[in-house]
């Protein structure tokens, strides 16, 4: 304790003698820890991307990303679909409890992103009309997912 102490008196010492044009003893210091600056971290968003490539769990997947937004409400979801996953993206979509689209609407206004792959809709014939409104086309579905993971740092969830 007393170490300290003596210790916190030299920096002091040295410090107004140092502002007042004298010159600090070699020993002193020495003896002197600098003081060390308190960085504050900037808070880091939330970035996470749902896989979703069977419609199936879709209505479970929609559920999920409700209740992430309201634990994380600054949280940036991206719903990634493309193979059977696109199905609920679809015009006039619907399974036993009814329309899919005003449950996207209303995550969609919470800033949740829908993406549908361009690659899959080819595939079917079907082109970008097929699609709800809520929802944007993108080339690959695969190629987005690896493209948020890996250069926008989001983390990847398959429900």
């Amino acid at each position: 304790m007393q170490h300290s102490l003596i210790r916190a008196t030299l920096f002091s010492l040295a410090l107004g003698a140092a502002s007042a044009g004298f010159s600090v003893p070699a020993t002193a210091a020495t003896h002197m820890k600098p003081a060390v600056p308190v960085v504050e971290e900037a808070p880091v968003q939330e970035k996470v991307v749902y896989h979703i490539n069977d419609a199936s769990v879709a209505r479970m997947a929609l559920r999920n990303i409700e209740n992430h937004l309201d634990a994380s409400p600054g949280v940036q979801i991206v719903v990634v679909t493309h193979g059977k996953g696109i199905d609920f993206l679809l015009n006039e979509a619907k399974d036993d409890k009814g329309l899919y689209e005003p449950q996207v609407a209303g995550l969609k206004n919470r800033g949740v992103t829908f993406d549908v792959c361009r690659n899959t809709l080819k595939g079917r014939k079907l082109d970008d009309s097929a699609v709800i409104l809520e929802a944007q086309v993108v080339p690959s579905g695969v190629a987005e997912i690896g493209k948020l993971q890996a250069r926008e740092g989001f983390v990847y969830l398959k429900p």
